[in-house]
């Protein structure tokens, strides 16, 4: 059983206190929302009714207070493993074995991976097919969800699988400098999985077209050209067949770096708004933005695989948690609670580098197409299309968003408009 002492207590505390900004955040966003989300802002005046207006609020009111139940629920039932004694008994009965470490490490993180899952699943199901159908969203089929999520345990056995084993591997064979090893294996895996995902992995679960819209193409292609910017290929993804949302990214590295265009987004909009959104894309390319996001990841691990080497040496951890010695693996595991309790307070951080990123690529939008009109378009079309909410509370967006709140976004955007395009 767990030991009560001074650890246990500080991290029972960041842990509720985490529950409890969750839970304040949400209820904050939420009456905001009720409060203002009557009132249609000026900007949008031409694009949403006050049908949608209402459709909009009922809809995030419902989609986060699942969210909330979701996250609450899963909290509370990790926070029940981890004190119960449940992982000493885990760890003693997989010992019985007689695998030895490396082999019982991957029973170890397997078990707590097939319970993760066989938790996750009534709640993704009732995402889907309650919250997302009632809006209008989801027209994934029962079968098309199933092998969703087949897939996706494949890929994380087949991967994570490997990823770990090598990882534990690199933990018993090397004792001292293991964390420098590690934090290699871990920074080629991630540019490898962003190099092979557009030609690998996303194929798996959806299919990739050239656009069939030629003039549209040579529009692209002639915008591609003026930046100076060479793609693996500009591809329409089938995400219809999924849900009715819509969006664009960019993704790949190198050769297999391309541009992909939902067809919900291609068949929503105009030819003038798609090249506004594949114009704040490319900007995200020509700004580096990707480059910095990797370097800045990396430098980060770096340091969290130093401070993980010195926590499994840490034996008052595995005493707080019920275990009479180090035990590496435990030690890992550990290591991620400790540091997904942090991540979330450094939520901020995160989300304010990426909403600079984000304003940065839409002053290259400006800057090349000389007009805010197309994007602002499309942004509200976007908005209207996925029932954003449109008047979030400035503290919750603050905290969690990475693009700047819509309203707050196509303002800028019409203001940049008005005082022309010199500046960019």
């Amino acid at each position: 059983m767990v030991e009560i002492n001074a650890l246990f207590f500080a991290f029972l505390a960041v842990y509720l206190l985490r529950s409890v900004t969750q839970i304040y955040l949400h209820r904050l966003n939420l009456s905001y929302l009720r409060q203002h989300g009557t009132s249609l802002p000026e900007i949008f005046q031409d694009t949403i009714d006050p049908k949608k207006l209402k459709k909009i609020s009922l809809y995030n009111i419902d989609s986060q207070n699942f969210a909330m139940v979701t996250h609450l629920f899963h909290q509370g039932v990790f926070l029940a493993i981890l004190l119960s004694g449940f992982l000493p008994w885990l760890v003693k009965t997989i010992t019985l074995w007689g695998y030895g470490p490396i082999v019982e490490g991957l029973i170890f993180f397997a078990v707590l991976f097939i319970i993760g899952n066989l938790l996750r699943i009534p709640f993704d199901l009732y995402e889907n097919f309650v919250v997302e159908e009632r809006y209008g969203f989801n027209v994934m089929t029962f079968k098309i969800w199933v092998l969703d999520l087949l897939k996706g345990i494949a890929i994380a056995i087949i991967l994570g699988g490997l990823l770990l084993w090598l990882l534990l591997t690199l933990v018993v064979s090397i004792e001292d400098l293991w964390w420098v090893w590690a934090w290699v294996l871990m920074s080629g895996f991630e540019v490898l999985v962003l190099w092979l995902y557009p030609v690998l992995i996303a194929p798996l679960f959806n299919k990739f077209e050239p656009i069939q819209n030629e003039s549209l193409e040579q529009q692209i292609k002639t915008l591609m050209d003026k930046v100076g910017l060479r793609m693996g290929g500009l591809f329409r993804m089938d995400a219809g067949k999924r849900s009715k949302h819509t969006n664009a990214y960019v993704t790949g590295l190198g050769r297999t770096k391309r541009i992909v265009l939902f067809d919900t987004l291609l068949s929503a909009h105009t030819g003038e708004e798609i090249l506004a959104i594949l114009s704040h894309e490319i900007g995200h390319w020509k700004k580096r933005h990707v480059l910095k996001q990797i370097i800045l990841v990396e430098l980060l691990s770096l340091a969290i695989f130093y401070g993980v080497a010195k926590f499994l040496n840490w034996a008052l951890v595995y005493r707080t948690f019920g275990f009479s010695e180090p035990i590496f693996y435990v030690g890992l595991f550990l290591a991620g609670v400790f540091l997904s309790l942090l991540s979330y307070f450094g939520q901020p951080m995160e989300s304010a580098i990426l909403r600079k990123f984000e304003r940065e690529a839409d002053d290259f939008v400006l800057g090349l197409m000389r007009t805010a009109n197309p994007l602002c378009s499309a942004l509200k079309r976007l908005a209207s299309d996925n029932l954003a909410n449109l008047t979030p509370h400035p503290l919750y967006a603050w905290f969690y968003y990475s693009h700047p709140p819509l309203t707050e976004r196509i303002a800028r955007l019409e203001k940049e408009k008005n005082n022309g395009s010199q500046n960019f």
